[in-house]
């Protein structure tokens, strides 16, 4: 009886070990309806909106239990832009044995608000970037449970990114980019690519090996990460990842939008309902994927060639 009992026990620890977290989709759909609600008026900088999708983020943060960044005393990092009050919000997993090595989850969190006339008033901003924020979201908890991290993952919701990338900015002063091993920036994750289901695209790829790992990463399964296909849009430098890239940090966006055919950006149309929300939990669950060994600090990407020197 005793030999069995230890042999129960055994199994139970190694099955324990054995499940990994999941990435939810009825919790992606939660977040992005939530997100990309009426009730956030668009998420303009500089209005009631754009606060009320900052402190639902913060709340999501808490309940994940994410530390605060640097010697914030909360998950907000205020800043001003032209003497007008703004803030990031950022949480953090502290590292197990590289905690002074950062990997950088990030989206934008602002969009264009609303106009003045018209049955539908509010640029809802569902795909740009409530769906990126949902992602940084989501894989905020899932690293919290999947707790594996040797290096420290920064994530961060960014505001300004619309009227010149404010947030991006202000944050890439406040961090020794050296550190910085790596970031992901999500940007418009909601639609299919122009190969379908299963695949996104990384802007610069060629400039680091990044992709390269990423993709290794994810060889036993179907899903595909591809070299950016727009490349006269120079998305490259028009996300928040270019802040941080000017210094020399492997900073690249991930995305799905067909940008020579995306019919609802920056359109009042870009809701809820023209997301296919399961592509895009297969899209989270595979960035969560690529990215384990950058986590581990089994895999380090090659640096981008800085802008200023």
């Amino acid at each position: 009886m005793k030999k069995l009992s230890i042999l129960f026990l055994l199994f139970t620890i190694i099955c324990q070990a054995q499940v990994k977290p999941t990435i939810d989709k009825n919790e992606v759909i939660r977040i992005e309806t939530e997100l990309a609600s009426d009730r956030m008026q668009g998420r303009e900088i500089f209005t009631v909106g754009i606060d009320s999708a900052s402190v639902f983020i913060e709340k999501e943060f808490s309940k994940i239990g994410l530390d605060f960044y640097g010697d914030l005393k909360n998950y907000r990092q205020e800043f001003e832009v032209k003497n007008k009050p703004a803030n990031n919000v950022i949480g953090i997993l502290k590292g197990k044995s590289k905690p002074e090595e950062f990997v950088i989850f990030s989206a934008h969190f602002d969009h264009l608000g609303t106009k003045d006339y018209g049955t539908d008033k509010i640029y809802n901003g569902a795909n740009d970037d409530a769906s990126g924020v949902t992602a940084v979201i989501t894989l905020a908890n899932y690293f919290k449970e999947l707790n594996t991290n040797e290096r420290t993952i920064i994530f961060v919701a960014f505001t300004g990114e619309e009227v010149g990338g404010f947030g991006s900015g202000f944050f890439s002063k406040s961090i020794n980019a050296d550190k910085v091993v790596a970031m992901f920036n999500i940007e418009m994750i909601g639609t299919e690519s122009k190969w379908g289901k299963n695949s996104c695209y990384i802007t610069g790829f060629e400039k680091s090996n990044f992709g390269t790992i990423l993709q290794k990463n994810l060889k036993a399964t179907s899903f595909n990460f591809y070299q950016d296909p727009y490349p006269s849009e120079q998305l490259f430098y028009r996300s928040d990842n270019a802040r941080l890239a000017a210094l020399g940090v492997p900073a690249h966006t991930i995305s799905t939008s067909k940008m020579d055919s995306e019919e609802n950006y920056h359109q009042l149309s870009d809701d809820v309902s023209t997301l296919d929300l399961e592509n895009m939990t297969e899209v989270i669950k595979s960035i969560a994927l690529s990215s384990e060994s950058i986590i581990k600090g089994i895999d380090t990407p090659t640096r981008v060639k800085k802008l200023r020197e």
